[in-house]
């Protein structure tokens, strides 16, 4: 906790954004860091609440020791709450910046509204850590002469090879695209995230004795039974970047695009990469002078939404199904647990148009491009209502409805029917029944992340990855002393 009556005292304080129409003009973060006496305040307002709900199951996937550190910052030992905060999370700085903070819908405080602003505090302390020199190569006292591939370098790989190395194992990490980091580089824009905290982390393994190969896609360029043979544990971290299918009439007109190759394109760009790539070729698509809508009303959404403004777009309208949630929730229902209510991301509060309970009924367009997208109120069934259809004028559109699992390529269409899948749609991975096994039903291969339990956040991924570190450590050695 912090200080005893803080909660009582001290107001919740958030950190502020560039004004939208400065913000727009460039991809760059535009969040303005607080004083460290600011974020200390915030720090001191959390309570000793008896049962921290924060860093519980409800809360934090990785269980961050919130008010421990909470209580260091408010004490002013950055340094101890630094060492506090990456002793159960691989990398602050980015779920600091991205993750949605469900350990703030789970703070005590905020049975009244204002729950302490751990979010702030979590990417203080991790910008804090590099400022201090903290953030160094801390390799293995002992080897343990045991080699283990990771396929896939976003964050459940990052932090399974990062976990891997500090146990003496040596690990190589098999990256498809050009740089590591997954699509915590090529689906995250700038603007939430600027990838230069990518390349510190792969610095700070790469200096534990991690080994990355980049440009490397197993099952094409390195087949699986080569690395079953060469390495005593396989960790599969491949991601679920299939898109959902909308079953939208008139998909194929031009102009219209799955919201993952947008992304990845603006993310190359930054970068200096050549836009087009081996896994998301989609011709260059651009919303500069467009009228764009986006159908979807999730992350991956707002992100559309977000780069396309930043492209320089006429209008974006966003088309969500459900109706529009209420401002507040009922916190007796549905506290600690993540709630439905009003929320407005950053890039929707640039001037996008929200239509909530609206059906997208199909694309319209002439000599085979796109000019419109036709629309239709739904009921409560979301079914939708004769008469009330109308149509958006729309030059490009973006589907952004969530993701279906992971490509059937690579790996996994080598493996075949010999890798067992999930009983469900979206074809993830199955594990043993001992679901902290993190084995598959193939030889020495282990799955960690959204290849293995669907479309999540990135704490959770982080937090895949180190267990199937643990599990596999605990495999190979018969001990572990990696943390449960």
């Amino acid at each position: 906790m912090g200080k005893v009556t803080g909660f009582l005292e001290i107001d919740r304080q958030t950190a502020k954004y560039q004004p939208a129409s400065d913000r727009i003009r460039h991809f760059r973060e535009f969040t303005l860091p607080m004083s460290d006496a600011e974020v200390g305040k915030q720090a001191a307002r959390c309570m000793d609440c008896g049962i921290p709900y924060c860093h519980g199951p409800t809360g934090c996937p990785v269980h961050n020791q919130i008010p421990d550190w909470n209580d260091l910052v408010y004490a002013g030992d950055w340094e101890t709450a630094v060492r506090n905060l990456h002793s159960t999370n691989n990398f602050p700085e980015f779920t600091g910046r991205i993750c949605p903070a469900p350990c703030e819908e789970a703070c005590t405080l905020n049975l009244e509204d204002s729950p302490v602003a751990i979010k702030t505090v979590e990417q203080a302390l991790a910008d804090k850590a590099y400022k201090l020199g903290l953030v160094v190569p801390q390799p293995a006292t002992t080897q343990s002469g045991k080699r283990v591939a990771v396929i896939g370098s976003g964050p459940a790989g990052l932090a399974a090879a990062q976990q891997l190395g500090r146990a003496g194992h040596r690990v190589d990490v098999f990256e498809r695209e050009s740089k590591p980091g997954g699509l915590l580089r090529y689906g995250i824009p700038d603007f939430k995230m600027e990838k230069h905290w990518i390349d510190k982390r792969v610095e700070q393994i790469s200096g534990e004795g991690v080994t990355f190969h980049c440009g490397v896609e197993i099952g094409r360029d390195r087949m699986l039974a080569d690395l079953q043979a060469e390495y005593d544990a396989i960790v599969y971290c491949g991601g679920a970047e299939r898109p959902r299918d909308a079953g939208i009439p008139n998909h194929g007109l031009s102009g219209i695009h799955d919201a993952m190759p947008y992304l990845v394109q603006q993310n190359r760009r930054v970068g200096g990469e050549p836009v087009q790539s081996r896994g998301w070729a989609a011709g260059e698509i651009w919303a500069g002078a467009k009228h764009v809508v986006v159908v979807g009303g999730g992350d991956t959404a707002s992100d559309c939404v977000g780069t396309a403004f930043r492209q320089g777009a006429v209008k974006v309208t966003q088309l969500d199904i459900r109706p529009q949630p209420p401002k507040t929730e009922n916190k007796l229902e549905v506290w600690p647990y993540w709630a439905t209510k009003m929320r407005t991301s950053s890039s929707q509060a640039e001037g996008a148009v929200r239509e909530f309970q609206v059906a997208t009924l199909e694309f319209v367009g002439e000599d085979g491009v796109l000019t419109g997208v036709k629309c239709a109120e739904v009921d409560e069934r979301r079914k939708p209502i004769a008469g009330t259809e109308f149509v958006i004028k729309a030059d490009l559109a973006f589907i952004a409805i969530g993701f279906a699992g992971p490509f059937e390529t690579g790996l996994l269409a080598e493996a075949g029917e010999a890798l067992s899948k999930k009983a469900d749609s979206r074809g993830n991975v199955a594990v043993a029944a001992d679901d902290t096994s993190y084995r598959t039903s193939m030889d020495k291969l282990y799955v960690a992340g959204d290849v293995r339990r669907g479309q999540s956040l990135v704490v959770w991924a982080i937090r895949e990855g180190r267990q199937a570190a643990r599990a596999v450590d605990l495999e190979l050695m018969g001990t572990t002393t990696l943390p449960r």
